[in-house]
């Protein structure tokens, strides 16, 4: 049954201005009662009686009974979307990252108050993936969810692979056509993909994890010879967001740039859009495609969810709730092109393979075998040594990870 939306609204940017055009142009069953903002110097569009810089005002008023949550601090948005929830009003949000770290929490509440959390626009703009996720594929088994998750960093990797423009210059377009934060660690360090990538999981898998225990690498130490290699072999560079089946119950994840040819379902995939692969059991292969960066795009997404919550919809975790669990685990191998600057800055990485070794003045690399557990255990330090890590798509048999640390190979060994 189809019932009236009253809203409150947390923040008050594009997208906020966006959505209370629509609500005031059209004849959509949503009222806004009180819009709470935190700059009282600012001059606003609207009437000033719809705002409030108290956020109890919206939280403690009995009438409202959706709030759409739409601020950058993702602690302060934890607060709200979790009080909001405990007070039985149904939650919108796009902050994916305080999704991502309270999502197991958030879930058990939404379950205890028979409200709804609903955050489509907290992952992949404009493609519906949460809820196709959630309802299209509830009962399938995945072998893979992967894709280009970062509207930002593509657009980047376009203009510096297509246009041969450099990368700060790049980067700078991207911030100045709004798609990049005037610091952009979330786009390029691959953590915006990080947080979207675990609540993919969450649909796919029924998995709750977190974001710090998976493997993310991202696009800010790329250098123009990285670029060369990868135009020399025919290839693009994409950061992808991934996760897929490695055993009959185990999974494994990771965010990083991968070369990928032209033969690839994400070859094509540029500027900001964002493209996601689903490889399943019965429906084989399914891309969606579509704008992952700009107001538009996620404005699209949380009136969606809006909508759905004129007949109280959310979301129902079947996976989660199947009897055999699913384990994960970084204990898995990879094949990666891995360029460095110098011998001591990778001395203390182990190889169980390389096939392939370049050494020049201002340019080395290897192609190698390693484990994404090692990976995990060196991604901080990772980035302070110049080094530019993509994965090269290729298949690596899990044995190879069967043998002792003896059967490990330092690059000094093979030069």
């Amino acid at each position: 049954m189809e019932k009236k939306l009253k809203i409150g609204m947390f923040g008050f940017g594009c997208v906020g201005q966006g959505l209370y055009d629509i609500f005031t142009k059209t004849d959509f069953q949503a009222e806004i009662q009180l819009i709470c903002v935190k700059d009282k110097s600012k001059k606003r569009s609207i009437d000033a009686s719809y705002f409030t810089y108290e956020k109890d005002d919206i939280l403690d008023n009995p009438e409202i009974n959706l709030v759409v949550e739409m601020i950058d601090d993702a602690e302060a948005a934890y607060e709200i979307v979790k009080k909001a929830l405990l007070k039985g009003k149904n939650v919108v949000t796009a902050n994916k990252k305080m999704v991502a770290l309270h999502i197991e929490e958030l879930v058990e509440i939404q379950q205890q108050t028979g409200t709804s959390l609903l955050y489509e626009a907290a992952a992949c703009g404009s493609i519906p993936i949460i809820r196709t996720l959630a309802e299209y594929y509830d009962n399938e088994w995945l072998y893979s969810v992967s894709g280009i998750f970062n509207g930002t960093s593509n657009y980047i990797l376009t203009k510096v692979i297509q246009e041969n423009l450099d990368y700060p210059t790049a980067l700078k377009q991207a911030q100045e056509l709004g798609f990049a934060e005037t610091d952009p660690t979330a786009d390029v360090g691959a953590f915006d993909p990080l947080y979207k990538l675990c609540l993919v999981v969450a649909q796919a898998y029924g998995k709750f994890i977190p974001p710090q225990e998976i493997f993310n690498y991202g696009i800010s130490s790329l250098a123009p010879q990285d670029i060369q290699y990868a135009k020399e072999k025919g290839l693009k560079i994409k950061l992808i967001a991934a996760v897929s089946k490695v055993e009959d119950r185990e999974i494994t994840l990771s965010v990083m740039p991968y070369f990928v040819d032209a033969k690839h379902y994400l070859y094509n995939v540029e500027n900001e859009y964002n493209g996601v692969v689903v490889e399943a059991a019965f429906s084989d292969k399914q891309i969606f495609i579509g704008k992952g960066a700009g107001g538009h795009p996620t404005g699209s997404a949380v009136l969606s969810d809006i909508s759905a919550c004129r007949y109280d919809y959310r979301y129902e975790y079947r996976k989660a709730h199947q009897q055999e669990a699913i384990s994960y685990t970084r204990h898995y191998p990879i094949e990666v092109y891995l360029r460095y600057q110098d011998e001591r800055d990778i001395a203390d990485i182990d190889f169980y393979e390389i096939s392939e070794q370049h050494i020049a003045k201002e340019f080395k690399y290897v192609i190698a075998v390693i484990s994404l557990e090692q990976l995990f255990e060196l991604k901080t330090d990772l980035p302070q040594r110049n080094i530019f890590i993509a994965n090269t798509g290729r298949r690596v048999a899990r044995e190879v990870l069967l043998g002792t640390l003896e059967n490990k190979i330092a690059v000094s060994d093979f030069i």
